[in-house]
C-alpha cells in the first residue's frame, strides 16, 4: 500500500514522501492517527502542486537545516554518567542525554532526530548522527565519562 506521509516519521520517512507500507500498518495506524493519506491519483496530483508552490519555502528549510548542521559541526560533547568501578554505565546513554548535552551548549535538537547506533553502556568515545532534514545529517562525537560524586 502506498501512502503519502503528512509528518516526519524517523523510521519511515519525511513529510510529503510517498512510501510503501504494509496495508495493516497504513490502515490501522498511519491513516487513523493522521500521519498519512492513501496515495491515490488525486492525492499525488495535489502533492505535486503543493510542492511546486512551496519550492521556495522548502529551499529555506533546507538552508536552515544546513546552518544548524554547520553550527554543530566539530562539537565534542562530554556526558557524565553514573558508573560502576569497572566503568560500566548504570542504565545506558542514548539520544535523550545527547540532546540534553547539546542544549547545554545552546543547540536545541529534538531527540527524535538523534540516532545512537548501539546502546552506550561503557565509558568511552562514541558517535551520534543528527538528522536535521532528509538531505542534511551531521555526526557528533560524544564522550561518556564517570560522574563525579559530590561530597555532602
Amino acid at each position: 500500500m502506498k501512502v503519502i506521509l503528512k509528518e516526519n516519521i524517523p523510521s519511515l520517512g519525511y513529510k510529503d514522501d510517498v512510501v510503501e507500507v504494509k496495508s495493516g500498518y497504513g490502515r490501522n495506524y498511519l491513516i487513523p492517527q493522521g500521519l498519512a493519506v492513501i496515495a491515490s491519483d488525486s492525492a499525488l496530483k495535489r502533492l505535486a502542486e503543493d510542492q511546486r508552490q512551496r519550492a521556495h519555502k522548502i529551499a529555506k528549510i533546507l538552508e536552515e537545516a544546513q546552518a544548524a548542521a554547520a553550527a554543530i559541526e566539530g562539537v565534542k560533547l562530554t556526558i557524565p554518567a553514573k558508573t560502576s568501578a569497572t566503568g560500566t554505565v548504570f542504565g545506558s546513554v542514548g539520544a535523550a542525554q545527547v540532546a540534553d548535552a547539546l542544549e547545554k551548549l545552546g543547540h536545541v535538537v529534538d531527540r527524535k532526530f538523534i540516532e545512537v547506533k548501539n546502546p552506550v553502556k561503557e565509558i568511552g568515545v562514541y558517535t551520534a548522527t543528527i538528522r536535521f532534514h532528509k538531505e542534511v545529517a551531521q555526526e557528533v562525537e560524544f564522550e561518556v565519562v564517570r560522574e563525579e560524586e559530590t561530597a555532602e
